[in-house]
């Protein structure tokens, strides 16, 4: 009923004024809420958090498959208890005292370093994929918003900066640059070539290289970079160099339905952690006079990982430097931890949590940690087993196809006698038993990571 025909009904003027009053003051369900009128963070939460983060798969809820990775929700209501003075469970960052948010400190505030490919390099850090993972980069304006925002003391209410940078959507991506190639007789690059990334899409690939050399070389230190968008990089050994994937055959592990590709898979069950990094660029060096040894001949299996939540196609490369040493040097050959449980038996339709424990013969220093296991795979733990530290916790992944990759700042040192024990838990849906085996159908359960002797 509209105003005219109240005023046939025979409504006052003074009626009539209150209604268009009133109507004047209600807003449309469809019109955007005053930014101004909103704290800073109730800004950040409606205009990132919500939209960019909190999506379902990433940071929605405690039932995303992800949760058990990061443990963080971003959703409405529990986003700020989350964030602000909480520690985070990326562990290079918990290692150098950084909260998920600290109050007047973006630089040691994990969130501004997710959001920002470039804060990492205000500080030299680097503390893993920057997000959104695989989609488009937050806007200058919106980053600098909520560094402005922690800087002011990440407030609950209030407004400490300025809105308007909300409204900025400049993008600033900087062109990938390969890493150069190592000079002569200083190392080796190898590297996979751009490939694409189909819309809506996580791509991940092998393809088996030659090293290229012909006499057995040291590797001190190796450095990785990759285009954005990417959640791993991994150079794998061989644990059976007889049975190898064909040369410079690209292997994906999703066929074009994202089905598994059962080959790949199976080829997976093959390899020898080398060398990794979980973000976009990585420089690790190892301890003086400790090097890995590649002998003559050798050959790598080289794995990357994009995801594509864009609409668009996006590109992807890898590439890795192996950085190199004279023998002379050396004094300690690092040595790549292979401690597997092939006593698996998993029970059909529950869940059980299976150990195996590794004792060492000679004392030994140990520099890096990552695992292995299949799908049924849910947790692996990882414990000192003997000493003083008996029963320590040391790694924890909840992720069975791209675990953690943990680097000691000071390695562990376990004594002749101690070693390390694996804790995993397995969640086998199936109708049947499973046990240790090559096969996706089968599962495993091993440390990988690196070592030295005294």
């Amino acid at each position: 009923m509209n105003v005219l025909t109240y005023t046939r009904l025979g409504l006052s003027m003074g009626v009539l004024a209150l209604l268009l009053n009133l109507l004047a003051c209600q807003k449309a369900p469809t019109e955007p809420v005053d930014p101004t009128g909103l704290a800073s963070f109730d800004l950040i939460q409606q205009k990132i958090l919500t939209p960019t983060c909190a999506t379902s798969g990433c940071h929605a809820s405690e039932q995303d498959p992800a949760f058990l990775q990061h443990g963080l929700v971003l959703a409405e209501g529990v986003a700020y208890q989350n964030l602000v003075g909480v520690d985070s469970k990326n562990s290079a960052a918990k290692a150098d005292g950084l909260k998920r948010v600290k109050a007047f400190a973006s630089l040691e505030s994990l969130l501004y370093h997710k959001l920002s490919v470039y804060a990492s390099h205000h500080s030299g850090k680097q503390y893993g994929n920057t997000m959104p993972l695989g989609g488009t980069p937050l806007s200058d304006g919106k980053i600098e918003f909520v560094r402005r925002w922690i800087d002011a003391g990440a407030p609950k209410t209030g407004s400490v900066a300025d809105a308007k940078l909300l409204d900025d959507e400049t993008v600033t991506i900087a062109p990938f640059e390969p890493l150069p190639v190592p000079a002569a007789g200083a190392g080796v690059q190898m590297s996979i070539a751009p490939f694409d990334i189909q819309p809506n899409f996580e791509r991940e690939l092998f393809v088996r290289k030659m090293v290229g050399n012909t006499q057995d070389i040291y590797v001190n230190r190796y450095e990785i970079k990759m285009r954005s968008g990417s959640h791993h990089f991994v150079a794998y050994d061989f644990r059976n160099r007889n049975v190898l994937p064909n040369l410079n055959d690209v292997r994906d592990l999703r066929n074009t339905d994202n089905s598994l590709n059962l080959a790949t898979a199976l080829s997976m069950s093959n390899h020898v952690y080398l060398a990794g990094s979980q973000a976009q660029y990585m420089d690790y060096t190892f301890p003086e006079g400790a090097a890995l040894l590649l002998p003559a001949g050798s050959s790598l299996d080289l794995n990357s990982h994009y995801v594509n939540k864009t609409t668009t196609v996006m590109k992807g490369e890898a590439l890795i430097n192996l950085y190199t040493v004279d023998k002379s040097k050396v004094q300690r050959i690092i040595q790549t931890l292979d401690l597997g449980n092939t006593n698996l038996n998993i029970p059909p339709n529950g869940r059980v949590t299976l150990t195996k424990s590794f004792t060492f013969s000679k004392p030994r220093q140990i520099l890096t940690l990552t695992s292995h296991m299949h799908k049924l795979g849910e947790k692996f733990v990882i414990k000192i087993n003997g000493g003083s530290r008996n029963g320590e916790i040391v790694y924890t992944s909840t992720d069975w196809e791209h675990p953690d990759i943990v680097t000691f700042k000071t390695p562990i040192t376990l004594q002749k006698g101690e070693g390390l024990t694996s804790e995993i838990t397995y969640n086998n849906t199936t109708n049947k038993t499973v046990n240790f085996g090559l096969t996706s159908e089968d599962e495993m359960g091993i440390i990988f990571g690196y070592y030295y002797e005294e």
